[in-house]
């Protein structure tokens, strides 16, 4: 299986290059799976040349049976070994605004559904998880979606409202629309949320709003509360801050639409961890969108 596994990944992503750094090993690693394999067969499975690595004819009748061996793996795995004895890796990215909200209750159910399975996770903005797991460097990402892709399976989770936010040390006589003539924190700069409320306040208020991307939520609020700016943020996050008093709710008329998340993998192949990660982020999602509505 791990020559098996190798050469699907150098037939999928191009190269031993992109392919080593996916299965976390050396060039020279996955060139030796490569040659071994080979080998075995007794025959070359990929033409060398300047063009890159092509797939010869008995490499193209081997990647056939390989997919079904991969899946076939993969059903065995699932139906025949035990929760707590599955191994391997399971490689997860989020957007910023799930690492802040629910992110570490799904990191501690999959460690208890699967004690021996290493989990990797990364925290990045929508476009560049969207561009991994296509890649195969995620198997799971969790961002604003969906994604358009023919291999791509979203599981669709519950919306974060937004609101806007103000320093409580803000003098509450000023018109609330007047506030947005302060700059308004948001999201990174290559986001859709940061796009949509863009366009938003360029509609609504004009050109000179400033505009001040960041992508750190916590420093968005941090800013609020020192008064340095305004910000429409996920209440779900915002809720905590108002409790303690340093910043407060306020209402221009006009609020950007709630963000809305998917737990996405590719469905081709087949990997039913993916899978199975996805539907637990889905369960821990709502039970984490019901605790905050009961607020």
């Amino acid at each position: 299986m791990d020559q098996i596994n190798a050469f699907l990944h150098v037939v999928r992503l191009g190269g031993v290059g992109k392919a080593a750094d996916a299965l976390r090993l050396t060039q020279p690693a996955v060139t030796a799976r490569i040659r071994n394999l080979e080998q075995t067969i007794g025959s070359a499975l990929f033409s060398r040349g300047a063009g890159g690595m092509r797939l010869t004819e008995r490499g193209e009748i081997l990647l056939k049976y390989a997919e079904k061996f991969e899946s076939l793996h993969d059903l065995m795995t699932r139906d025949i070994v035990a929760p707590d004895a599955m191994e391997g890796r399971l490689r997860i990215g989020v957007s910023e605004t799930i690492a802040q909200c629910w992110l570490p209750e799904l990191i501690a159910r999959l460690h208890e559904r699967y004690p021996r399975l290493e989990i990797e996770f990364n925290v990045d903005i929508s476009i560049n998880l969207r561009s991994a797991l296509l890649n195969r460097a995620l198997d799971l990402a969790v961002l604003l979606g969906p994604v358009s892709e023919y291999s791509a399976e979203n599981v669709d989770l519950p919306g974060f409202e937004l609101a806007w936010y103000v320093s409580a040390k803000a003098p509450e006589c000023i018109v609330p629309a007047d506030y947005l003539k302060r700059p308004v924190l948001t999201y990174a700069r290559q986001t859709r949320p940061y796009r949509e409320l863009r366009e938003l306040l360029l509609e609504r208020i004009g050109p000179d709003v400033a505009m001040f991307p960041s992508s750190s939520l916590s420093t968005c609020f941090r800013l609020v509360e020192a008064d340095l700016g305004v910000a429409a943020l996920p209440r779900a996050l915002g809720n905590a801050h108002v409790a303690r008093g340093t910043i407060r709710e306020f209402d221009p008329g006009w609020i950007p639409g709630p963000l809305n998340f998917t737990a996405t993998y590719l469905a081709e192949p087949r990997r039913t961890l993916a899978e199975t990660a996805a539907r637990l982020a889905r369960d821990v999602a709502v039970e984490f969108a019901d605790d905050k509505s009961d607020l």
